[in-house]
């Protein structure tokens, strides 16, 4: 439901396509020598697909407990880059950080950048990988999390 209320939020007031849109996607990383598998709620792809642009939480819970969770997320859902915006959202409000930095950028639903603003964007951020060396510690932090989810279906 809540995952629903952004999916129609970002295509009707945030300008997105539904093909920008990609649900339930899967995240694999191995953690402590054992493959660990999950998934992100969304996950916002612009310029033709080619650049994942933003990722999603969807949670009814408070969302300042799912951050770290997302941010862990974002760095790690691509290999070559860390996706720029982490954002973590109830359907009705909003939590956006900046996944580099790991600190909040906005907050509310408006804050959201829209698809124009994402492509703007994107001319001038650097996508820069996350630092191999803190790799192992991202991961733990995505299945702590991720183990801490009740009541989640995943479609593994």
């Amino acid at each position: 439901e809540n995952r629903q209320a952004v999916e129609h939020f970002l295509v009707e007031e945030k300008g997105y396509l539904k093909e920008d849109i990609a649900i339930d996607v899967d995240i694999e990383m191995t953690v402590a020598g054992e493959i660990y598998q999950s998934q992100v709620d969304l996950v916002i792809s612009v310029d033709k697909g080619s650049v994942r642009f933003m990722v999603f939480k969807c949670a009814a819970a408070s969302l300042g407990s799912r951050e770290r969770e997302i941010v862990a997320a974002a760095r790690l859902l691509e290999a070559n880059y860390q996706i720029p915006y982490a954002v973590v959202s109830n359907g009705k409000t909003a939590i956006v950080l900046d996944t580099i930095s790991g600190k909040k950028v906005g907050e509310g639903i408006v804050a959201i950048p829209s698809k124009k603003q994402a492509i703007e964007s994107l001319k001038t951020i650097e996508l820069i990988s996350f630092p191999k060396e803190r790799l192992e510690k991202e991961r733990l932090i995505v299945r702590t999390y991720d183990n801490q989810n009740v009541n989640v279906q995943r479609n593994l």
